[in-house]
């Protein structure tokens, strides 16, 4: 495997950085996840505008866009596949121990990985953990993730894919790695960015394809929906069948498999809408 760190290809055993980056110090960094399909990657163009707001809001300068593109493209060259994680993460770089930033300048990896396709359906859970739509991080993709680590084992040790997160309101919010949809009433709604979610690249495009509706939605939504769905990178658009204990017998629902095909549909028109 050959890995972009700072510059250039590394064999994986020789792509390092230093125990001093501030990405694993004190978890100073941003990251996107890009969908690489047969040595192409999707919608590059919108994951790179994100990386620079989410670089902005942590006080990173923002990163050098040749050099990225540069570097997406060398990795997938090097490790051809048929579906890929494409991992651009982009830190703090060398810096003192403690939260001040040192002046070496950031790091940047990208990295890419096989992964398989998802399945059409899958279960998620609720936790009672919150989101913070007002904390420093809101809205930004950084690599401060643990909380998302211990949310995922628990919806792991219920067998569901997905954690969901309320926010500090009670309304609903997001998941661990993606965004949730929901039909009420035959409506389609999702919740807006003003909830604390992430502006997922993937949630952006299902709602211009759907014409979704950005809906401010109590938690316990998820006990009355007709049909619910995921969006991420990877699911792309991902029905639920069950949410905690309540099983959605139908899944995917008719709102849910049309919003599926026309992602289908317009994601293969273009590979950088």
């Amino acid at each position: 495997m050959k890995i972009w760190v700072n510059g250039g290809l590394r064999d994986a055993d020789t792509a390092l950085v230093s125990v001093l980056d501030h990405g694993l110090t004190v978890g100073d960094g941003i990251f996107e996840t890009v969908k690489a399909t047969g040595g192409r990657t999707f919608a590059l163009t919108r994951h790179l505008d994100r990386l620079a707001r989410s670089a902005r809001g942590l006080g990173l300068p923002d990163p050098d866009r040749d050099e990225v593109r540069r570097a997406c493209a060398a990795v997938v060259e090097a490790n051809p596949m048929e579906l890929g994680r494409l991992r651009i993460t982009y830190t703090g770089g060398l810096s003192p121990l403690g939260s001040d930033r040192g002046a070496a300048g950031p790091t940047l990896v990208v990295a890419l990985g096989e992964v398989k396709r998802r399945p059409d359906t899958t279960a998620a859970v609720t936790v009672e953990w919150t989101r913070n739509e007002r904390g420093a991080l809101a809205g930004l993709k950084t690599t401060s993730y643990a909380e998302n680590v211990v949310a995922l084992a628990r919806a792991h040790e219920q067998g569901a894919t997905e954690a969901l997160f309320a926010n500090t309101t009670g309304a609903l919010c997001e998941g661990t790695g993606s965004n949730v949809f929901v039909v009420v009433d035959g409506e389609l709604h999702t919740p807006p960015l003003s909830s604390g979610c992430l502006a997922g690249i993937t949630r952006a495009l299902a709602v211009e394809w759907t014409g979704a509706r950005e809906s401010e939605l109590p938690l316990d939504v998820l006990e009355r929906a007709d049909e619910i769905f995921l969006t991420s990178t990877l699911r792309d658009v991902q029905a639920v069948h069950r949410i905690d204990g309540r099983q959605l017998a139908d899944a995917p629902g008719p709102v849910t498999a049309k919003a599926m095909r026309i992602w289908e549909e317009r994601a293969a028109e273009r590979l950088d809408p």
